[in-house]
Order: structure tokens, then sequence, then C-alpha cells
């Protein structure tokens, strides 16, 4: 007879981890969750791989300046894990910090590793306008779409 995981106790680890990440999190913290069928993706890219997804999350600390997260929600059925999330960074250091929302949609195997994680957010308003001429043909774009 097969285990059957807890999806919400399984989801809330995961958060957890989330919200611990730093740039220095050993790899071994990473294989708790991802393995090399684990499938990542966001805006930007699509990843497979645990070696991927480390190299994303690290790619963000080389990016960025003191990015994190913060999971305030969580919900799951048998399959399928939600989790609501604020992210912070800032561009640079000693620059104001920023934050935006998003969700995460996660698929566990039985064995408890990431089938896939697909984040949604809003990559227009919250990375794309901040470009400067981008932004304001953006921005122009949106008035015209609204009028």
């Amino acid at each position: 007879m097969a285990l059957e995981i807890d999806t919400q106790l399984l989801a809330e680890a995961y958060g957890r981890f989330y919200e611990k990440l730093k740039p220095d999190t050993p790899r071994s913290e990473y294989t708790l969750f991802f393995d090399n069928n684990s499938e990542f993706s966001d805006p930007f890219q699509t990843v497979k791989g645990l070696q991927a997804i480390e190299h994303v999350f690290l790619d963000m600390y080389a990016t960025l300046h003191n990015p994190h997260f913060v999971i305030d929600e969580i919900v799951t059925n048998e399959k399928v894990a939600y989790l609501r999330w604020h992210f912070h960074f800032c561009m640079k250091e000693g620059a104001l910090e920023e934050s935006f929302t998003g969700v995460s949609r996660v698929t566990f195997s039985k064995s408890a590793k990431v089938i896939t994680h697909i984040d949604y957010w809003d990559a227009g308003h919250n990375v794309y306008e901040k470009i400067p001429i981008l932004g304001s043909l953006i921005r122009y774009v949106k008035k015209k779409i609204k009028s």
C-alpha cells in the first residue's frame, strides 16, 4: 500500500524553505524538494532539474540586493498547493525596498519532490514598466486600452 503525502504539511515546509532561502543555502536543502525531474517556471524562464532551479535563485541573489519571500497564504488539495507570497528586494544596495505579490502553483510527487512549480505574477507592472523607455511605452499602451 502506497503512502499518501500530506500536501498541506509539505506545502508549509516548502513555504518555509522559500522564506529562509539565502545565497549560501546549501544544495542539500534544495534536494529536500527538488530533483532532476522538477520543473520551475516564472514569467522569464522555464527550467528543469535541481541544478537549473538552484541557478535561478543564485542568479536572483547576484542580480538583486536582499531579495526574500514572505508566504502569507497556502491553499491545498490532495495534489496541488497554491502559495501566495510577497517578494521583497532592492535593485541595489541602499536603494528603496520594492515588493510585489505573486502566487505559485506547486505539484508534488509521491516521493514529496516538486513536480512543477509555476509562478504567476505581473511582470509587466513589476518589472517592464520600471525600465525607462519600455515602461513609458507600456504605460502608453495600457492608457490607450483603457480609453
